[in-house]
């Protein structure tokens, strides 16, 4: 599977929103969304990207950037991982493997992890091909100011 490349429009997707609002990618043009795909829930890497994310989800509201969480565990695996670590985005349960397939990150039995930045317009405006889990989300935000979606 090949990942999406910049330019590309970005697959759409559903999903329920912190609030518990059934949302789609698509409801969210106008504004940078971040969409992060990684492996496992509650796993050692997993866990310091996610927990990266939601101690700079300020950073990112404040600038209007939305991040959204996807793997292939379940709706119940994503809601324990959120209780436990106390994550302020949205995971997206793929356990049929549709979201992953359509975004080329499917890997052997899992979400390879990968980053797309996806731009105001729906489109891939970056592909983050390898991901250090520590460093991810502040990478993230200092190329989302590059790229002039955030300031």
């Amino acid at each position: 599977m090949e990942l999406l490349q910049v330019g590309a429009q970005a697959p759409d997707f559903e999903f329920t929103d912190t609030d518990g609002k059934r949302k789609r990618l698509s409801d969210l043009r106008g504004r940078p969304v971040v969409v992060y795909f990684y492996p496992k829930d509650n796993t050692p890497g997993c866990t310091t990207e996610a927990c990266g994310f939601r101690d700079s989800m300020q950073a990112y509201e404040s600038r209007g950037v939305k991040v959204i969480g996807i793997s292939v565990d379940s709706e119940e695996s994503h809601r324990k991982f959120r209780e436990k670590f106390g994550l302020n985005f949205p995971l997206v349960p793929d356990p049929e493997k549709r979201i992953v397939s359509a975004y080329g990150v499917l890997g052997d039995r899992s979400a390879k992890r990968i980053t797309y930045i996806i731009g105001p317009d729906g489109k891939v405006a970056y592909v983050y091909g390898k991901v250090s889990p520590k460093d991810h989300p502040a990478e993230v935000l200092e190329k989302l100011r590059e790229l002039g979606f955030a300031t």
